[in-house]
């Protein structure tokens, strides 16, 4: 898809949605860097067993910090985006490669905790500033234009695992400062390629008053609540996707399917994307959300399926568990005052992100006790809740 096609016919340059997508990518490789490499990590730095979700929570709880000191302050509808892309991908990848740099006796788990959380803060001005970039390019055909910008989260998301594959042999210290040059260059790329979009209006004060529509408007809260079941799953499906791939594979193999489990998601979001001109967001967010959930509740029989019908589970699961999460976003900033639409997007993706830490906590804590087909059903409740709060939606004429 090219930029034109999504924009208003002559307000976009054909770079602008590129880059954006790049950028997005570059950037989110900060997430899951650790969760790539942990056990090498473990194993180097003798971090305790609980360590998969401590630091993964880590990366959610500066983000929801980041979120709600970005929402309460208005940051990217009052400055320039692009700026602020570009300082928390500078701030980001230093907290990621700061590991790496400092020396191994500092190297305790609060000291990496520390720094997750603040590589989590940073990716407040990536993730949902990305998104509002989006939206000030492209305020038509929205759904599509987030469909490239989430996919390519999501590739950036899964690309520790791919690096990981490429240098199985090779110690955690080269992913993170991989994914941390790549979040340098991505901000970089942004900040001089895409000028400001000019459609929507820049905030002159905090927008605590537009932010009350979330509980006022019956359409914008019923993407909130949808986004809200959504993110209940996605993270902790992402954080215990190599658990669950290593039931059947090991090594480089094993970080390869990680990779493709959570990549896969890319394609429900492009593919999504693709179709809401002839289907509609909400019906997109829907049908992929209630898929996923549906994956969930098959766990207790295809995770001892036989190969083929396993991989068939897990890239199906891949695919919608992301998929939904553009249309969500889109759905959200079409009805959000425009004068507000970083800060409504920013504090949604604040509370969204409080709601996969209690997910990541209880379940990955879960796993070290019970088996993996008992507990993926319970991560379903999330996204069959969201599929229900999607109903006022469904029912307006496309």
């Amino acid at each position: 898809m090219s930029a034109s096609s999504a924009a208003v016919p002559g307000a976009a340059p054909r770079r602008v949605l590129p880059l954006i997508v790049g950028a997005q990518f570059a950037g989110t490789s900060l997430w899951f860097a650790p969760n790539a490499v942990m056990a090498d990590l473990q194993r180097s730095l003798g971090l305790p067993a609980e360590a998969l979700g401590g630091l993964s929570s880590a990366v959610q709880a500066g983000f929801i910090a980041g979120t709600l000191v970005f929402a309460l302050l208005a940051i990217a509808d009052r400055h320039s985006p692009r700026l602020v892309f570009l300082a928390c991908a500078v701030l980001g990848a230093l907290a990621n490669a700061l590991p790496v740099l400092l020396p191994r006796e500092a190297l305790g788990y609060a000291t990496l905790w520390s720094l997750r959380a603040a590589t989590g803060f940073f990716l407040a001005g990536i993730y949902p500033v990305g998104m509002k970039i989006a939206a000030a390019w492209y305020p038509r055909g929205l759904g599509a234009a987030l469909g490239w910008l989430v996919g390519a989260l999501v590739l950036g998301t899964a690309a520790p695992h791919a690096l990981r594959a490429v240098g199985a042999e090779a110690s955690w210290q080269p992913v993170m400062l991989a994914t941390s040059a790549l979040a340098l260059a991505g901000g970089a790329a942004l900040a001089l390629g895409v000028p400001d979009g000019h459609h929507l209006p820049r905030a002159a004060s905090l927008q605590l008053r537009a932010l009350a529509a979330i509980g006022r408007d019956r359409r914008l809260r019923a993407s909130v609540l949808g986004y809200f079941g959504h993110m209940w799953e996605i993270y902790t499906l992402w954080v215990l996707a190599p658990a669950i791939v290593a039931t059947r594979l090991e090594g480089a193999a094993m970080s390869l399917g990680a990779f493709a489990l959570i990549g896969a998601g890319a394609i429900g979001c492009v593919a999504g994307g693709l179709l809401v001109p002839r289907l509609g967001g909400a019906r997109i967010a829907a049908w992929q959300v209630g898929a996923s959930g549906v994956c969930c509740l098959l766990a207790p029989w295809l995770m001892d399926a036989p190969w083929p019908l396993f991989a068939a589970w897990l890239l199906v699961w891949g695919v919608t568990v992301a998929g939904d999460s553009p249309q969500f976003s889109a759905l959200t900033a079409n009805n959000a005052p425009r004068e507000a639409v970083g800060s409504v997007l920013t504090l949604v993706n604040c509370i969204g992100f409080a709601i996969s830490i209690v997910s990541i906590q209880l379940f990955t804590s879960l796993a070290e006790r019970h088996a993996l087909a008992t507990l993926l059903p319970w991560i379903g409740v999330g996204p069959l809740l969201g599929l229900a709060a999607l109903r006022p939606l469904l029912a307006e004429k496309s």
